[in-house]
Formats: C-alpha cells, structure tokens, sequence
C-alpha cells in the first residue's frame, strides 16, 4: 500500500516553500555532505546561483539518496533569513525536525533545475522508509563488499558508524585506493593495533595517509580532490591472529599484480 506524505505530514502553505533537490553538483555528493557535516549542509542551502532561486519564506530540502534509484532523504527544512548578493542567510527550522535524516521519499524527479516549486510535487512525494535514527552512513555490507568514495568513507569515520568500525578494528588486510581521474592506483596494507579503520581513518583526517605520492597529490591540488577522486576498497581481510610477515606479502603480491608500482600505480615500493 503506498503511502504520501500529505497523509502523515499535511502542509497547507505550500506557497511558502521552495523544495530543493540537491544532488552531486560535480565535485561531491549531497548524502555524504549531509552525513559528515550539518554546517557544511547548511552551506548548501545557502549558495546562492545568479538567479534568486530560494525567493520564498522556507526551503525543504532533499538529499539525493544515491544509493537507491530515485529516493531521497529529508534534510530539514530551512528559513530564509536574509537575500544578499552573494550568499543566502539561513536557519534550521524546526518543523518537521523529527523526520529530518530518517524520511526516505520516492520521487522520479530529473530535471535540471534543482530549486523548484513545492506545490508541483508535494502530493506525489511517496514515503518509502522511516528510519529509526538518523542516516550515518550504508550499513556495513560484508568485507567483500566494500567500495567507497572517499567523501562516504570520510562520513563513516566521522561519525565513527559502529557496524562499520567494530568489523574494520579488528581486521588486519590488503587495501586499494583508486584516483578516478588518473586511473593510478595504491596497495596498503593494515597489521597494527585498531586494523583497517585506523588506518583509513588516517587518510580521512590527511588525505594521504602519509604516503609519498598521495601526498603530492594532496600538495598539488587539495582536500577537496580526494573527496572527489579517491575510492577505498578491500582486497583482502585477515583476522587479527595474522602475522605481519603474511599480510606484507600478501600486499607485495598485490602490487605485483595490479602494476601498482612505476608509472603506472603510486606504490614507490
């Protein structure tokens, strides 16, 4: 049986809202800034285009769900406090604070135009899913699952997800790290104290994680073009029992494997 939104959130002064459809607006994606950071969200809100877009009382924000086809999360709704030139003022209201980050809403909308009227949609906004707390990030898939942008695996860390760390600080393995706009890859490798989340967790608060080629990389550009490029995957999980011995060369076979070292990859070794 589906169910609309008007029928458990009825809002009569529809005119008074702009809905906004955030999306990934080429360098990062929505969900992840929202997860991450409410202030950075906030910021988003607030960017202001040439055109005057946000020109009514309240913005009700949507997060693009990406993992699911056309879903999207509640990410609270704000008032518009000030129009500058350059910039909106805005603060969180606190209607419907209860559902912001726990609503899930099916809409196939696709259009360019990411600020449109809220009386062209609120109707058909159908509810897929409550969630019992607040979005914080995928669930942990399994650990031969794991693929993540660096922007999602930095909203795990930081709001260290417990599914996420328990399974990664006890393991020991081989990783990968890909620079999608290069394609140049990197093998590591995890057999100290708190396993894998440590050592990714290093790299969240870094970007290089020390190594010597992300760092230039890092150097080069910025922050902002790891959260872009960079994804983690797993290669291989070991228990905690494992020998250092095995796990380096298990990483040396790796590289070996993938041509991560030279030209080709940013392994120096």
């Amino acid at each position: 049986m589906t169910i609309y939104l008007e029928q458990i959130w009825p809002i009569g002064n529809l005119e008074d809202f702009k809905i906004h459809f955030a999306r990934w607006n080429g360098h990062s994606q929505p969900l992840d800034v929202w997860t991450r950071s409410q202030d950075e969200w906030r910021g988003w809100q607030e960017y202001r285009p040439g055109r005057n877009d946000f020109n009514r009382k309240y913005i009700f924000s949507l997060v693009h769900f990406y993992h699911e086809t056309d879903i999207w999360l509640f990410g609270g709704i704000y008032r518009v406090l000030e129009r500058r030139s350059d910039r909106y003022v805005v603060e969180l209201d606190d209607m419907g604070r209860q559902f912001s980050g726990r609503l899930k809403l099916y809409s196939p909308y696709r259009l360019r135009t990411t600020r449109t009227l809220m009386e062209r949609h609120y109707q058909d906004f159908q509810i897929t899913e409550i969630l019992r707390e607040g979005y914080s990030g995928r669930r942990f898939p399994g650990y031969g699952e794991i693929d993540l942008s660096f922007g999602e695996l930095e909203a795990l860390v930081r709001n260290e997800r417990p599914d996420w760390k328990s399974a990664l600080e006890t393991t020991k393995g081989v990783y990968l790290i890909t620079d999608t706009n290069t394609s140049r890859r990197y093998i590591g490798s995890a057999y100290g104290e708190d396993g894998i989340w440590s050592r990714w967790r290093a790299y969240v608060e870094t970007g290089h994680g020390g190594n010597v080629e992300l760092r230039k990389i890092v150097k080069q550009h910025d922050f902002d073009y790891c959260r872009e490029h960079f994804r983690f995957s797993l290669l291989e999980d070991r228990r905690p029992g494992t020998t250092d011995d095995v796990i380096i060369a298990r990483e040396n076979y790796w590289k070996r494997i993938l041509l991560t070292r030279g030209e080709h990859g940013l392994n120096l070794n």
